[in-house]
């Protein structure tokens, strides 16, 4: 995954990586689509919060589990992006 926009000013590289969430409601049932982009690659995680029926309805609490799970996926998804990448890319001893 690598999204090289080229040097910026001194020689830094500078890269800008966008995340989308949309919440979608359905009575008791919050679902959650994330998308992580790269520039040249994407990653997806989608993700859902049911309330307990005996909770006072409060959609930002069903919204923030959610978001939360769906980026937590994202995050698990790009440590193991970066885990192939590794692995991809280490020269072994003797190899």
């Amino acid at each position: 995954m690598d999204d090289s926009s080229g040097p910026a000013p001194g020689g830094v590289h500078t890269k800008t990586w966008t995340v989308r969430v949309d919440l979608f409601e359905d009575g008791d049932v919050t679902s959650a689509h994330a998308v992580l982009d790269c520039g040249d690659s994407r990653l997806q995680a989608h993700s859902a919060s049911l309330r307990d029926p005996v909770d006072r309805p409060q959609a930002q609490i069903g919204d923030e589990f959610a978001a939360g799970r769906a980026l937590i996926d994202l995050g698990y998804q790009l440590l193991r992006e970066g885990q192939a990448d590794t692995r991809a890319n280490t020269v072994l001893p003797g190899s």
